[in-house]
């Protein structure tokens, strides 16, 4: 069914709020686009990070990037995470936007969030819009069905005021009813997807979760999904179900686009004797074939440092390296797989 009226009242109601965008990533532009009123100026941070008023002029050091499985996407190899930070936590507004200005001055150009990630979306729709034409923004759904699936998109269009959203997912797939609810053609979140991209407001379509890989590798086989969002980190081998072992040969075969996440286990791969640092953490996940890009929220702006010096200095390790770190979270990868516990 058209999707028309829809469309026409997204985009009265986001210029509403803020103002249409200026393009699509890289690659599309859009006639008269009208900007929204700068940012929050930044608070005080560290001297490497500490953002001029001109923080979207920047020149931002170099970071390696990769493009994104089979979409036109080319990704930094770090992105940064809208939650588990200020960036979804209530009364931490000035601390967010902090951290997206400086993490677009320190080259990151991937911003992942999701509709219920708190004000995530909203916080991001207040600095990105200005530079919305150099970044990528990913965010989820966390519903099956087609109808409610729509009325989340049009929300997360709304608070991010953007006309088009990169990468749209599925949000923590989990069970196999998640994938035949939302692939129903009757009446799953799929149409919802597919229908938005024929209109213009989406681009690739992805799946996350935290557990079950099984589940993730029957997705990838019912549908060609663009990219999956999955735990990779050096205590995932150890798991009983890895992520590494089963879906990252399935994403090979389907060239499909993978993006790392709990790549330190939220610091608990940091402990004495484990990994050393984010270097580490980061050099692991980016070196398994058909790993993309990582995205890792900040909780500061002196981690937001660190994490990118890790990102400007990676190269792929070699096969001892991680055999090296795989034998030192042998004994801590239950405790690091705390999130496969989700549900």
């Amino acid at each position: 069914m058209p999707r028309l009226p829809r469309r026409r009242f997204l985009l009265t109601t986001t210029a509403m709020v803020g103002g249409l965008v200026g393009s699509l990533i890289y690659r599309r532009v859009r006639s008269s686009p009208i900007l929204p009123s700068q940012p929050q100026p930044l608070l005080q941070a560290a001297p490497a990070l500490v953002a001029s008023p001109d923080w979207q002029s920047t020149p931002a050091l170099a970071m390696p990037t990769r493009v994104l499985g089979r979409t036109e996407l080319t990704l930094p190899v770090l992105g940064l995470g809208g939650s588990a930070s200020p960036l979804s936590r209530p009364g931490a507004e000035a601390e967010a936007l902090a951290i997206i200005e400086a993490a677009y001055a320190g080259g990151i150009r991937y911003f992942d969030t999701a509709a219920n990630y708190g004000p995530s979306e909203a916080r991001l729709g207040q600095v990105l819009p200005a530079v919305r034409s150099e970044v990528v923004i990913a965010t989820k759904t966390s519903h099956r069905d087609r109808d409610q699936a729509w009325r989340q998109l049009e929300q997360s269009l709304q608070r991010l005021r953007t006309d088009y959203i990169d990468l749209w997912q599925f949000h923590a797939i989990t069970h196999a009813w998640d994938v035949d609810t939302l692939l129903d053609r009757s009446r799953g979140a799929i149409l919802a997807a597919e229908e938005a991209k024929a209109q213009g407001l989406i681009g690739a379509i992805g799946i996350t979760g935290h557990n079950n890989p099984e589940i993730f590798v029957n997705a990838l086989g019912r549908y060609p999904f663009d990219t999956a969002l999955i735990p990779i980190n050096a205590a995932d081998v150890h798991t009983p179900s890895s992520f590494i072992r089963q879906v990252l040969p399935a994403a090979q075969q389907h060239n499909t686009g993978i993006i790392a996440m709990k790549v330190p286990a939220y610091g608990r791969l940091f402990k004495p004797g484990v990994l050393t640092g984010m270097a580490e953490a980061l050099g692991y996940a980016l070196t398994q074939p058909q790993v993309h890009s990582c995205i890792v929220a900040a909780d500061t702006l002196l981690q937001l440092e660190e994490n990118l010096a890790a990102a400007r200095s990676f190269q792929p390790l070699a096969a001892a390296a991680l055999a090296d770190m795989e034998q030192r979270t042998a004994a801590h990868w239950e405790e690091a797989s705390f999130f496969r516990r989700w549900a």
